[in-house]
């Protein structure tokens, strides 16, 4: 007797629902809810460019460790419309200001009374601590991978040059054509505003994102939520300095660092390719939420 053989977890599959925003923007939300109504939830927030579907390796093996996940896209890119090219332009300030509350009142309405904990991945996470700061007493912790601050001495004096070129052009090609079209540094497409936020940001180490009243670089110092800083050290586009940089800005908080280096199991770890050891980047998160222990 022969058996079907078992069918792939198809992300499309999960539960979902639609999330609008402001500038007729809509989510799609997807959630994996543990057993237990109460266990903390994981909120995953892409990296530049990324999609929902990326990590979710990563939601899998969160949820495999008893915690609820919930995954969404940024605005413009997956399963967000308007798509990218057919969307109204946008910086740090919609995705933080407008989407984030959106979607973090729907993942809070899904599971009420649980702990919200975020999870970012480079400019995800840099996202999730903004809109934690922001909001004080809203989120339970920020875990963030591949995070650093791209602020261009923090990458070091070989990399000086290398750092305000680059970041700067993208910057200018930016304001002139209205988008980031792909290429140095951030291969694919990107709105212009969240390149020009981005470029601003590397020049000068604020957050300061077009058309804020917030002084996001206060409420960052201001923030005392624990939060867990995840550093590779094959990430050339979010080095170990340029984590540590960031760490710097949030002396209230309660960090915990976990550099992944050669002496670790986890053998991926660029800034992207660490998805494919998403199993023992989740064991290590889990136990670091659940018990506040660092990951060894």
């Amino acid at each position: 007797m022969t058996t079907a053989p078992e069918s792939k977890p198809d992300f499309r599959a999960l539960e979902a629902i639609s999330v609008p925003s402001t500038d007729d923007v809509t989510f799609t939300v997807r959630f994996l809810p543990a057993e237990r109504a109460d266990a903390p939830v994981v909120l995953i927030l892409p990296a530049m460019a990324m999609k929902a579907k990326n990590y979710f390796g990563l939601a899998r093996a969160l949820h495999a460790q008893g915690l609820s996940v919930a995954t969404v896209d940024l605005r413009a890119h997956g399963e967000a419309t308007p798509i990218l090219g057919e969307h109204k332009d946008f910086g740090y300030r919609e995705m933080i200001e407008a989407d984030l509350p959106a979607i973090v009142a729907a993942v809070e309405e899904r599971f009420p009374g649980a702990a919200l904990h975020l999870f970012g991945h480079s400019l995800g996470g840099q996202l999730a601590l903004l809109f934690s700061a922001a909001e004080p007493g809203r989120i339970a912790s920020v875990t963030v991978i591949g995070t650093g601050t791209v602020f261009w001495w923090a990458f070091g004096p070989r990399r000086w040059w290398e750092a305000i070129s680059q970041i700067q052009w993208i910057g200018l090609v930016s304001r002139f054509k209205g988008q980031w079209p792909g290429g140095v540094l951030i291969p694919a497409p990107m709105p212009g505003g969240v390149m020009i936020d981005w470029s601003v940001h590397s020049l000068t180490s604020y957050y300061r994102p077009s058309g804020t009243k917030r002084k996001y670089n206060s409420l960052l110092a201001a923030m005392g939520i624990p939060v867990l800083a995840i550093s590779l050290s094959e990430d050339v586009l979010g080095p170990k300095s340029n984590v540590d940089f960031l760490v710097s800005r949030m002396p209230s908080a309660r960090v915990t660092q976990w550099h992944i280096d050669e002496a670790s199991a986890i053998t991926n770890r660029d800034h992207f390719m660490w998805v494919k050891d998403a199993p023992a980047i989740a064991s290590g998160v889990a136990n670091w939420i659940t018990t506040g222990n660092a990951p060894a």
